[in-house]
């Protein structure tokens, strides 16, 4: 390698460079972004005891199952059904059945492959059990093979509870509301 052709590949570097630069200054001047007016983030405050407040002002289920309707909970069901047979009889799909639900034994659905923490967690599927799961899948079965995130709001949970409770041969009383 000659000095000559060495000079040239440092030039090219250093022209290479020096493209680069203007570029970015050149589109700084096209797109400006305003200054931020205060420097910094709003940090929350007071946003857990907001949150436990109302949590604490929350209606108990009994009076959310009282005001339930199956009908819509019926509507919400569109997306269990991706995982889940309604129908009586129904075969397990990439989860257990729901027909009858409420009140059978946990981890009882013939033919379902449970997890290890949801066959530890025995007991009947009560209302205040499914609500719990419901709520949060993955807080009230460690393990659970169930991708469902949960839903958050109270009254769509006690519209599904409904539903699930009455899409059975032998729906379960509804708790009396206090």
């Amino acid at each position: 390698m000659t000095f000559f052709q060495f000079n040239k590949i440092i030039g090219a570097l250093l022209g290479a460079v020096l493209f680069a630069l203007f570029l970015g200054v050149f589109s700084d001047i096209l797109v400006a972004s305003p200054a931020p007016k205060v420097m910094g983030w709003d940090l929350p405050t007071g946003a857990a005891p907001v949150k436990a407040a109302a949590a604490a002002t929350a209606e108990p289920l009994p009076v959310l199952l009282a005001k339930a309707d199956p009908a819509k909970g019926k509507g919400l069901t569109k997306i269990c059904a991706t995982c889940h047979s309604l129908d009586k009889g129904g075969a397990a799909k990439v989860g257990p059945g729901l027909y009858g639900v409420v009140g059978r034994p946990k981890a009882s659905f013939a033919g379902f492959s449970y997890s290890d923490g949801m066959k530890a967690k025995g007991g009947d599927w009560s209302f205040d059990d499914l609500n719990a799961f419901l709520t949060n899948p993955k807080g009230f079965v460690a393990g659970t093979k169930m991708g469902y995130a949960g839903e958050p709001d109270a009254a769509k949970r006690a519209d599904l509870i409904a539903y699930l409770n009455s899409n059975s041969d032998k729906p379960l009383p509804v708790p009396a509301a206090k």
